[in-house]
């Protein structure tokens, strides 16, 4: 039988493993460690020590400590000026994670047939929570620049990915994002509940949103849903280029390389249609015999 490592912060002194008073330690030590990967940020990618115990709310000696322990373990890696970054072994877990990394394998021949037909920014993202997380990007520098980049997360109303992901969801979900606080970009995010539910109904009917300057005002999305085999959309895809193109020119490439993604991922329209309409009928008759 394998034996619990000893810790540096408890008793070495063998402990039930229903002991309920054991349980918040180890949770705060994991949470710690966390919120120390927690303070890397697109914007901040190497950190010093010092920085990551301010940034984490921990005295140094603790950072110090947990620094240390994600270094040895890969998920951290000091640089040559005595900072860290995030280390390839945390590279190497995440890319794992099954909703990307299947859905990646699919996505991108599609992905690249967009990128050559259009030259522009190419992106994939998914559904996470109440936000978009992008995970994979094919860009060029001549393109328009943009501020994301794979494990990006932005919110649902401000992208057109996100709209389109909200778009098809279900109502209760989509009350739910329409009810908290809309972050406003630029002039013209959308902020205003009434605003984004006519628009994602427009997306649901049209199948394609575009989103106009709601992240940098000198760029537009036009992105479109993909269908899994049972007609749910938890993925999206988007070009992203510089807002004087017409928006029109990109729906068709855009609307074909999502087709392929979900044919690959094994959506069939007439099947996945009914499937899915039965499953809004049947939500709709567990809705109305609910108990107030």
């Amino acid at each position: 039988m394998l034996k619990p490592a000893p810790s540096t912060e408890v008793s070495t002194t063998p402990v039930d493993a229903s002991d309920s008073c054991a349980a918040p330690s180890v949770r705060s030590t994991v949470a710690r460690a966390f919120g120390v990967l927690g303070v890397f940020s697109a914007g901040r990618t190497e950190l010093s020590l010092s920085e990551i115990a301010r940034r984490a709310g921990l005295p140094l000696t603790t950072a110090h400590r947990i620094v240390g322990e994600l270094a040895r373990w890969g998920a951290l890696e000091r640089t040559d000026r005595g900072s860290y970054q995030v280390g390839l072994r945390l590279w190497e877990v995440g890319a794992l994670a099954p909703r990307g990394h299947g859905l990646r394998e699919i996505a991108m021949p599609f992905l690249e047939d967009l990128y050559e037909a259009t030259r522009q920014n190419v992106q994939l993202a998914v559904l996470d929570g109440m936000e978009v997380v992008y995970v994979e990007r094919i860009a060029t520098r001549n393109a328009v620049a943009v501020v994301t980049r794979v494990g990006t997360r932005l919110p649902l109303h401000a992208t057109g990915v996100g709209l389109v992901l909200l778009a098809f969801s279900d109502a209760a979900f989509q009350e739910r994002v329409l009810a908290a606080p809309m972050r406003r970009f630029t002039e013209k995010t959308m902020t205003s509940p009434t605003e984004v539910r006519r628009v994602i109904a427009e997306v649901r009917h049209r199948r394609f949103a575009v989103s106009e300057g709601q992240i940098t005002l000198d760029a537009l999305s036009v992105a479109a849903p993909i269908f899994e085999a049972d007609g749910q959309v938890n993925a999206a895809l988007s070009v992203v280029v510089p807002a004087e193109h017409p928006a029109q020119e990109y729906i068709p490439a855009v609307h074909a390389a999502a087709r392929g993604i979900s044919r690959g991922l094994g959506w069939r329209p007439d099947v996945s249609t009914s499937t899915l309409r039965k499953r809004r009928m049947a939500t709709r008759r567990d809705s109305a015999t609910m108990p107030e």
